[in-house]
């Protein structure tokens, strides 16, 4: 399996389609929106990571449970693929983002705190339709 998000910029964060296709097919498998922190050139917990191609593997944690987790990204560590609302933007329970560089999923953009910056809602169902089709992970091409 391959998949694909295609990025739009933003000062405060990224959002993106996501697109889980079946190589020997072409069938697309599964598709959703992704919400990433804005481009600060791969900076380490401030920044999405730079466009290229990954290899996600299902990986588990207290935190997050099971999650995918996305590999060889350079000068960074531990990037997920996870459930969450906030990137670009403070989660109002904890007072900062849900990201440090991960890639939250979701089915739409919505404003939910008023401070005119959207966050991704409907995450965890999101994720874990994604976990359903992709259990062993994914080749991930990230693009503009």
């Amino acid at each position: 399996m391959r998949a694909t998000i295609c990025r739009r910029y933003y000062p405060k964060q990224t959002k993106g389609d996501f697109e889980l296709v079946d190589t020997e097919t072409g069938e697309v498998l599964f598709n959703c929106l992704t919400l990433e922190l804005p481009d600060k050139g791969n900076k380490q917990n401030v920044s999405c990571i730079n466009q290229g191609v990954y290899n996600v593997v299902p990986r588990y944690s207290a935190k997050y449970g099971n999650h995918l987790h996305v590999t060889d990204v350079e000068g960074r560590g531990f990037i997920l693929i996870h459930w969450g609302n906030f990137a670009g933007s403070n989660n109002p329970k904890s007072g900062h983002p849900d990201v440090r560089g991960c890639i939250l999923v979701g089915s739409k953009y919505i404003d939910i705190d008023g401070d005119q910056i959207d966050e991704i809602v409907n995450s965890k169902n999101t994720f874990n339709k994604l976990m359903e089709v992709a259990p062993d992970g994914f080749i991930l091409e990230v693009k503009q």
